[in-house]
C-alpha cells in the first residue's frame, strides 16, 4: 500500500536552526519541515536571513546551534549522503564561462562520479531547454540561460531536493516568467525550497508560504488558505478620536488593528457577523461618524506587511544580544 504523504519522512527538517556571527544572530531557532512533492516559498525582505538558512541547509555554513537534515541525513554529521539527495542553485551561480554548456555539466557529472554522464547530460539539458545551446560558451549566454545552466547543474544527479536562493534575481519579466515555470516542472517531483523576497513567485509557484522576518519565523501557511484569505474589516470614519486605536483593539473578536490612514483602520478579525456588528455600534456610540465598513480579504500581501510590521516592533528576546562564548 503506498504511503501517504503525511506517513513519508520530511525530506528537509530544520531543529531549532542558528547561526551567529559574533554577536550578530543571523537566524535564530528555525523549526520547520518540508515533505515530497511540495513547493515551499522562503519569503522575507532583504537581510531577513534567507541565504543563511539555505546555506545551514546544504552543509555549506555550520550552525551554531540546532541541527538540520536532507532525507533524514544529518547536514553535518553525515554531510555527503545528504548533499548526494541535495540540488542547490546558489544566488550567485557558480560557472565557468570559458567551458561550454555541455562541457561544464559534464565536469559536475564527474565530480559527482555519476555513471553514464554523457546520458546524464542530454537528459538535463532536455529538461531545461537548453539542448540546442549544448556547445555555446557560458559566458556568451544570457543572464536568464545562465540560470538554466544553474538548474541543470543541481539537476543533473536527480535529487530528491532542490534548494534555489533567489533563482529569478535580475533576470526580465520573460525570463522570469520562464525560470518559474521551469521550476513548478522540475518540481512535480521533487521536494523544492526556493527562497525569494518577490510575492508573485510565491503566488504563482508554490503551494506552501514560510514567512522570515528578522532571523525567525513570522508565519508558515499553506497557499490554499492564503487564497481563501483570513478576515479582514475596512473601518472609516469622519471623526476618530485619538483613543480610537484602543478601543477597536479591545473589541472581543478584533486580533489586530493596523492604522491605514489618518481616517481609515484595517482590522483583522473572526470572521464572525457579530464581531461586525459591535465594530459598527462601537464606532456610533463612540460619534466617530462611521462612513464605512468593509470586509475585505487577506492578501499575500496584506500578510506579508502586517507580519513585517510586528517583527520591526517586538522586542528582540535577552539571550539573542549575548555574545556568544
Amino acid at each position: 500500500m503506498q504511503k501517504s504523504q503525511s506517513d513519508q519522512p520530511s525530506m528537509i527538517q530544520a531543529n531549532n536552526l542558528t547561526k551567529r556571527y559574533g554577536g550578530q544572530t543571523a537566524v535564530s531557532n528555525l523549526t520547520f519541515s518540508c515533505q515530497p512533492g511540495e513547493i515551499v516559498g522562503l519569503l522575507g525582505p532583504n537581510g531577513a536571513g534567507k541565504t543563511t538558512t539555505m546555506r545551514l541547509l546544504t552543509g555549506y555554513l555550520p550552525p551554531s546551534a540546532g541541527e538540520a537534515f536532507i532525507a533524514g541525513h544529518h547536514t553535518v554529521n553525515d554531510s555527503l549522503q545528504a548533499r548526494r539527495h541535495l540540488g542547490y542553485l546558489p544566488e550567485t551561480v557558480p560557472l565557468y564561462p570559458e567551458m561550454t554548456v555541455e562541457g561544464y555539466l559534464h565536469f559536475i557529472g564527474q565530480v559527482r562520479r555519476l555513471d553514464d554522464v554523457w546520458d546524464r547530460v542530454d537528459e538535463v539539458l532536455e529538461a531545461v531547454g537548453l539542448l540546442d545551446r549544448a556547445e555555446s560558451f557560458i559566458g556568451k549566454l544570457s543572464k536568464g540561460m545562465r540560470q538554466r545552466v544553474g538548474l541543470a547543474q543541481a539537476l543533473l544527479h536527480d535529487p530528491d531536493v532542490l534548494i534555489l536562493d533567489e533563482p529569478t534575481i535580475g533576470l526580465d519579466p520573460a525570463q522570469i516568467v520562464d525560470i518559474r515555470q521551469l521550476i513548478a516542472t522540475v518540481g512535480r517531483q521533487r521536494t523544492v525550497l526556493l527562497s525569494t523576497h518577490l510575492l508573485a513567485e510565491v503566488e504563482q509557484v508554490c503551494n506552501r508560504v514560510i514567512l522570515l522576518m528578522n532571523g525567525r519565523i513570522q508565519a508558515d501557511l499553506p497557499m490554499s488558505q492564503i487564497k481563501q484569505g483570513s478576515s479582514q474589516l475596512t473601518l472609516q470614519l469622519a471623526n476618530p478620536a485619538e483613543n480610537s486605536y484602543d478601543i477597536l483593539q479591545s473589541i472581543a473578536g478584533v486580533t489586530a488593528v493596523y492604522p491605514d490612514t489618518p481616517n481609515q483602520f484595517l482590522l483583522s478579525f473572526d470572521g464572525r457577523d457579530e464581531t461586525k456588528q459591535l465594530v459598527a455600534e462601537t464606532a456610533v456610540s463612540q460619534n466617530w461618524g462611521l462612513l464605512e465598513l468593509k470586509t475585505n480579504r487577506l492578501s499575500l500581501e496584506t500578510l506579508f506587511l502586517e507580519k513585517l510590521k510586528e517583527a520591526q516592533t517586538a522586542p528582540i528576546p535577552f539571550e539573542e544580544n549575548k555574545v556568544p562564548s
